[in-house]
């Protein structure tokens, strides 16, 4: 699935307000970490994660792996905050169409 540019404005839009619900830690990305960015995406749909690495590259990295991890869609990043949406079986979010 992919958006359209009207899609990922109003997924923005929505979650402006949003806190990050996930924060990845001194660790990094472990199983753990992974299943609760899947829970998450399961019950909310859009959900932010905060990746707090200083090197700009790793966090590039990290927030790549989530996105391929977890089959979401990258809506945007800001700083070290990740807004992804993945679509759940019960469509909480009604996307516009294009």
């Amino acid at each position: 699935m992919t958006l359209n540019n009207k899609q990922r404005q109003y997924l923005k839009g929505l979650a402006h307000s949003l806190k990050p619900v996930v924060l990845l830690g001194q660790h990094g990305l472990t199983e753990g970490v992974l299943a609760e960015i899947d829970l998450a995406l399961n019950h909310h749909e859009l959900i932010k994660v905060k990746v707090a690495a200083e090197d700009r590259d790793v966090k590039k990295l990290i927030m790549d792996a989530i996105v391929r991890e977890t089959g979401a869609i990258k809506v945007q990043t800001i700083g070290h905050i990740l807004t992804i949406y993945r679509q759940s079986e019960q469509k909480k979010i009604a996307l516009p169409r294009g």
